[in-house]
């Protein structure tokens, strides 16, 4: 592990019900708190390439939406490598989180998300497990069909960032 990748990071778990046209999952969505040490140079490099040896490919930067939106099909992973948000998950009766540089989320498939503010520098580097491809869903579409997609979507085999042993593995299996 690259040492500054924090080894304990504080890990908030949280599972969301559905709410609204938003299926959201049984399994909880994961918010690890300060996962990357802020003095590394190139943050944004660093989350992609972890999460590429773990795996989760498929990635890109950008930010987070600032509608609710879910994936049926695929977990996602994001890692701020840039200022700071508070994103709700779950729909519009979810719960906020406060995220900032050095904080990962990872949102199971049919977690609906959505960045309530963000400072003017706010990024995060997204991927998938085993880089799969993603839909995009805002909740007006047929939520049955979206729910076989989530109950059809593997787990993840590795942690995007701490691999085997890592607090998704002890959360999710």
């Amino acid at each position: 592990m690259p040492q500054n990748i924090n080894p304990n990071p504080e890990v908030i778990t949280e599972v969301l019900e559905s709410s609204y046209s938003f299926p959201n999952n049984k399994i909880p969505a994961l918010v690890y708190k300060s996962a990357i040490m802020e003095n590394s140079a190139d943050m944004a490099a660093l989350f992609e390439e972890e999460f590429q040896q773990h795996n989760w490919r498929n990635s890109w930067r950008n930010g987070i939406f600032n509608y609710h939106h879910y994936h049926s099909n695929t977990h996602e992973v994001l890692g701020i490598y840039s200022g700071s948000a508070k994103v709700q998950l779950g729909g519009p009766d979810g719960k906020a989180f406060d995220v900032a540089k050095g904080d990962m989320i990872v949102i199971p498939a049919g977690v609906a998300h959505k960045n309530l503010g963000a400072s003017s520098d706010f990024a995060c580097v997204g991927a998938y497990p085993n880089g799969r491809n993603y839909d995009m869903n805002d909740g007006s579409e047929d939520i049955s069909i979206r729910q076989e997609n989530i109950r059809k979507t593997p787990l993840p085999e590795t942690d995007p960032l701490y691999g085997d042993n890592g607090p998704l593995r002890k959360a999710w299996h």
